[in-house]
């Protein structure tokens, strides 16, 4: 038998696959004939961005993957690092960006069970998850309804199934609008003695498809999320899967269940792509073939055609190769759980994918060419950076008006340093994010150590056993043992100034990974590895490109310079969308780093809060006014309108020796609180502080109202990396200090003091004169109402 071959088709049937013309001919030219309209499709999909990275993978291989701790890296369904204690942590983070734009509560809802398969997948039960979320302006109407949309898709997802929300960051931009970015990333402890891989191996042996039936849901997902969006991308809405997170609880128990008997040679999530990736990526990473016969395959719809099978993205769906002979006892554990579970295949020596279909031969192509043998395109860099940066670069301080311990002029008055406070809290990039995570379950499975919003981390404990039932493997034993002695936990964030990234790519993506260790060192954790997102426009527009591979040189140093190697991750490209013109507008670059760190001791981490009155207030790492810039900033962007200047370049020395400084007085004891100084300055990291811990303070700066060092507005709210903001308990306070002395030099000061709830926050000048004044009711109304407030306002006007 012989795959059908049909003629040629039409440019508008290549171009609806996601193809072009060149690709096309290389298709007919790699099978020596036309394929036909199966195997088209799955060209289609395997060879969109979002499957084979074919314009970031070449920049992608200057990212560093290996490390003492890095078990497994870049090319499995997640990475995999040693924690110690027998203990190994699976995770990753995906987008589902196209498909929350215009189904958002499914789009967001499928993008965490979509997650949460490629951990369990690994052996892992998942333990927490963290989000990446971006949207347009909060005040139009079509963005509240993305933004509520995506959180009430997330929470019922993860709520559901039983994983924590323990943490993330949501960003508000127009440069986002129409266009919103949703990325997840989940963690897991290994429970399986052996980490369980992908690649197919085995000839003879069965290929098993178990979990959910297939549907016509989620067709030619893999390439709807590799195209820009457009006014007729509402169509697309059967592109978009329907998740059960019911069921996928029963997938992660009888996955895990199966995986610990030994039965399983392979296993693969049916993820972007179904059946089409699944079957092509076993075989290619296993060097064989597999035989799939699609009238075995479970279906919840009539009719269907191999193009349909192998195109839809049915969810909680998986394709396992098993030890031949053992095949009914996987079947009885899925079957017992009220899963599907079947034998559709065979492990081949020939390394092709073959689809039956009706006694027929539906598609048959070799492997290699739908997952490893994809097209890459190197595309030319521009020399010089775009006019747009460039310009921006322009910028200088000295275009804004002149400040003095009042205020700064505007145009609508005089603000003083009290208002632009107050303005900025409420600015919703930088309010609390409390309307979202109180929608999440972060405390489901009891190991949710820090609660969301208190630290710059997530923070979870690491129980390895007591919550899990019937473990029996060697490995299980031994961890049972060794119970007492783990005190272990696990820190993890996802971060990303994307309007650092915009105007500057290079130095914007150096900062990203920079700040998340920074946040991870803040709840005293020791930075590991790294999973990027990255979120960008087109790579086919030259500006494009010149974003995507400066941001990749910048991530790739970032990750050298702080250890941190990337164990995996996602890209998603061609994030765009057509303005009232027609023309599309990309989104800012935005190459998301979601981080995890080590805690050797649960017992010894801390929040950001303030934690007593009289303790001493410090700010680590660059002094006032030095290296840090009100270009970038949100001071820039929220209170003169203005997107412009560069972001502070990092100095990855301090960077190091700030972050040991910080997690070594936090495991000593002196540190009781620590805060990272970033969106919005020194002054909103002091606000958070004070909310926070529900406590004032009193901040002494060491600046004079004649001193033209600087101006006010940059000491207050001018951005710049290394710099964390730290309290000690006074009696600590000569240890502590000394302690600095040794490590940092003189990059630190002393700041202030904790005070008592009615003194508020004071912020003052060498000669006492107050530049900031405030009470903590006021601070606490703005930051925690600025989404509430917004989103009433659309709530109780008609449409």
């Amino acid at each position: 038998m012989t795959a059908t071959s049909k003629p040629a088709f039409s440019a508008e049937e290549i171009a609806a696959e996601g193809l072009k013309p060149e690709e096309y001919a290389e298709i007919v030219r790699r099978l020596g004939r036309h394929p036909n309209k199966a195997e088209l499709g799955m060209f289609g999909v395997m060879w969109s961005e979002h499957c084979c990275y074919k314009n970031s993978r070449p920049l992608l291989k200057q990212f560093p993957t290996e490390g003492p701790r890095i078990l497994v890296g870049p090319g499995e369904n997640a990475g995999v690092v040693d924690l110690g204690d027998g203990l190994q942590l699976a995770f990753k983070i995906e987008s589902h960006n196209h498909p929350s734009a215009v189904e958002p509560f499914q789009g967001a809802a499928t993008g965490v069970g979509g997650i949460l398969r490629d951990i369990f997948t690994m052996g892992a039960r998942p333990i927490a998850l963290l989000n990446s979320l971006r949207f347009g302006s909060l005040e139009d109407a079509k963005t509240q309804r993305l933004f509520q949309g995506v959180v009430a898709g997330i929470s019922h997802y993860g709520n559901c199934v039983g994983v924590p929300t323990v943490g993330g960051e949501v960003y508000f931009d127009p440069a986002y609008s129409g266009n919103p970015l949703v990325n997840v990333m989940a963690l897991g402890l290994m429970e399986t003695s052996e980490i369980v891989k992908s690649g197919a191996s085995g000839l003879g042996n069965p290929v098993l498809y178990v979990g959910s039936t297939t549907g016509r849901d989620g067709m030619g997902g893999a390439s709807f999320a590799s195209a820009e969006l457009s006014d007729q991308s509402i169509d697309d809405r059967p592109a978009v899967q329907v998740g059960d997170p019911f069921l996928e609880k029963s997938l992660i128990e009888a996955c895990l269940e199966a995986f610990k008997t030994g039965a399983v040679v392979a296993a693969q999530d049916m993820g972007a792509a179904g059946i089409t990736c699944s079957t092509s990526e076993m075989a290619a990473k296993g060097g064989v073939g597999i035989e799939l016969d699609l009238d075995k395959i479970p279906v919840r719809e009539t009719g269907m055609v191999p193009y349909e099978y192998l195109l839809s993205e049915s969810q909680e769906r998986m394709l396992f190769v098993a030890h031949k002979g053992r095949e009914q006892e996987l079947i009885d554990i899925f079957h017992r759980w009220g899963l599907q579970a079947v034998v559709a295949g065979t492990v081949i020596a020939e390394p092709i994918v073959r689809i039956l279909f009706q006694g027929e031969v539906a598609a048959e192509i070799p492997a290699e060419a739908l997952a490893e043998n994809t097209p890459l395109y190197n595309r030319e860099l521009l020399t010089e950076p775009p006019e747009y940066a460039r310009q921006a670069w322009e910028w200088t301080p000295d275009s804004l008006p002149a400040c003095t311990t009042t205020g700064i002029e505007l145009q609508e008055g005089l603000q003083s340093w009290n208002d632009i406070l107050l303005t900025l809290l409420d600015t919703p990039t930088i309010a609390s994010k409390n309307w979202v995570y109180r929608q999440y379950d972060h405390q489901v499975q009891n190991n949710t150590v820090i609660l969301p919003g208190g630290a710059d981390a997530a923070v979870i404990r690491l129980r390895p056993l007591e919550q899990i039932p019937n473990r029996s493997t060697e490995r299980s034993r031994s961890l049972k043992s060794q119970i007492p002695n783990i005190k272990s936990g696990v820190a993890a964030t996802v971060d990303c100034n994307p309007r650092y990234v915009y105007l500057d790519p290079y130095e914007g993506a150096k900062a990203v990974v920079a700040e998340a260790a920074r946040n991870l060192s803040c709840v005293g954790a020791e930075p590991l590895a790294v999973t990027d997102n990255l979120n960008f426009g087109s790579p086919e527009k030259p500006i494009g490109y010149w974003q995507l591979a400066e941001a990749c040189r910048g991530l790739a140093e970032g990750c050298r310079e702080l250890a941190t190697p990337v164990t995996g991750g996602n890209v998603s490209l061609y994030n765009e969308t057509l303005d009232s013109q027609g023309i599309p507008q990309p989104i800012y670059p935005t190459p998301v780093v979601g981080m995890v760190g080590l805690i050797p001791d649960i017992t010894k981490i801390c929040g950001q809060g303030w934690q007593a009155v009289g303790d001493v207030i410090y700010l680590l790492g660059l002094p006032l006014a030095s290296k840090i810039s009100l270009g970038a900033s949100e001071y820039l962007a929220t209170i003169h309108g203005t997107v412009a200047g560069k972001p502070p370049q990092v100095d990855f020395d301090l960077e190091r020796r700030v972050q040991k400084v910080c997690r070594e007085g936090i495991r000593n004891g002196w540190v009781r609180s620590a805060h990272d100084s970033a969106e919005g300055g020194l002054a909103i990291a002091i606000a958070e502080c004070c909310i926070s811990g529900n406590l004032g303070a009193e901040i002494n700066l060491e600046i004079a109202p004649t001193q033209t060092l600087s101006r006010f507005d940059e000491v207050l709210f001018a951005e710049g990396g290394a710099r964390i903001l730290v309290s000690v308990a006074s009696e600590q306070q000569e240890i502590w200090e000394s302690y600095l002395q040794e490590h940092l030099g003189q990059e630190w000061q002393k700041l202030g003091t904790v005070r008592n709830y009615e003194t508020g926050l004071g912020v003052f000048t060498t000669d006492n004169q107050a530049l900031i004044k405030v009470r903590i009711e006021d601070m606490n109304d703005r930051y925690s109402h600025a989404i509430a407030r917004r989103l009433a306002i659309h709530t109780t006007t008609p449409s």
